[in-house]
């Protein structure tokens, strides 16, 4: 059963239980001021909560998006979408579409459905071939020119990334830190039991990203995300007071036709990197099931107290703040009413 069959039919509301984060005791992640570079890895078209994701980034004065790849199916018309809202934020960034299929499994995505709301002017271009290798020539071109400062946000399935992994050994040496969207590293009940989109979407991308990357990770599963949503009435008053946020409502027509939830997935890995409060964490070691029957699925150990320069050792979110989630995340576009 994929996502769309049992999102069908569900209902969503903002109010969560208010978890009071821990104190971290850790430096944020945005420092003295100075805007974070960032990479934004992205399957946008498909799940709105992409576009939701990257408005925020657009028009967060702490994030400097160094540029944008796309991954999954129709991977030029992904980027066309991610062009659009950069030409609405009135930025020059950019955007390089990259793999569409998955290393060894059947595509589970092969469209981007979104795209159905640009303009056939937006679109020109997006049927043509591409070379999925300029999007990994672009990353670890950016990696290198700026060493131990960029973040890699990943956001869709990890073919790019893993294709980057494995083909610029001890590239993420030079990364500051890797955040995903990905995985599921607690028992907390989701339609999907134990697994997660982007890691089965492509299995074994998932199975290197853990085994190859050498700094510091922070992950956001499915567990924890799936805590954080709007429904249709509550995305259409609180999206239509910012030209970005309204651009994206636009487009959730789309997603809202066959649901009735937006959940914050990968908006809540974007605002940690501002806020990294938004969430508590914790530490341990992370393993992917390539088993027929459970590929992709992500096993969590925990090892409380261990030192995140350890490759070996990953920092998952465990709870939740909606309250603070949603605060940082309008925040970013002035007043916002939220009903």
């Amino acid at each position: 059963m994929d996502r769309r069959t049992v999102l069908a039919g569900l209902g969503a509301t903002l109010s969560m239980p208010f978890i009071t984060p821990l104190s971290l005791g850790k430096r944020p992640w945005v420092e003295n001021g100075t805007p974070m570079k960032l990479l934004f890895d992205t399957d946008i078209g498909s799940d709105i909560d992409d576009a939701v994701a990257l408005a925020y980034l657009l028009n967060q004065p702490s994030v400097q998006l160094l540029g944008i790849t796309t991954v999954t199916g129709e991977a030029r018309k992904r980027a066309a979408l991610a062009e659009r809202l950069i030409d609405i934020a009135g930025r020059t960034i950019p955007v390089t579409p990259g793999y569409e299929k998955p290393r060894l499994v059947p595509s589970r995505q092969p469209s981007a459905p979104q795209a159905a709301k640009l303009t056939p002017t937006q679109l020109v271009g997006s049927d043509a071939p591409h070379d999925p290798e300029a999007a990994i020539d672009f990353m670890a071109a950016a990696i290198r020119s700026h060493p131990g400062e960029v973040t890699l946000l990943a956001v869709g399935p990890f073919t790019n990334v893993a294709r980057l992994l494995e083909r610029e050994p001890g590239i993420s040496k030079f990364l500051k830190q890797l955040v995903i969207m990905g995985g599921k590293y607690s028992d907390y009940p989701t339609p999907w039991g134990p697994s997660e989109w982007n890691g089965i979407v492509d299995p074994h991308a998932t199975s290197i990203l853990f085994q190859k990357i050498e700094c510091p990770v922070r992950a956001f599963g499915l567990d924890i995300t799936w805590q954080v949503s709007m429904n249709a009435d509550q995305v259409s008053k609180a999206f239509a007071h910012h030209p970005l946020l309204r651009e994206v409502k636009r487009w959730s027509e789309v997603w809202f036709a066959e649901r009735e939830a937006l959940h914050f997935h990968d908006p809540l890995a974007a605002v940690s990197l501002v806020d990294p409060a938004v969430c508590q964490y914790r530490t341990g070691t992370v393993s992917v099931d390539l088993t027929p029957e459970r590929a992709g699925f992500t096993l969590f150990s925990a090892s409380e107290g261990g030192n995140l320069q350890d490759r070996r050792l990953v920092e998952v979110a465990s709870s939740v703040n909606s309250t603070r989630f949603f605060d940082q995340y309008f925040s970013a576009f002035g007043p916002h009413p939220i009903a």
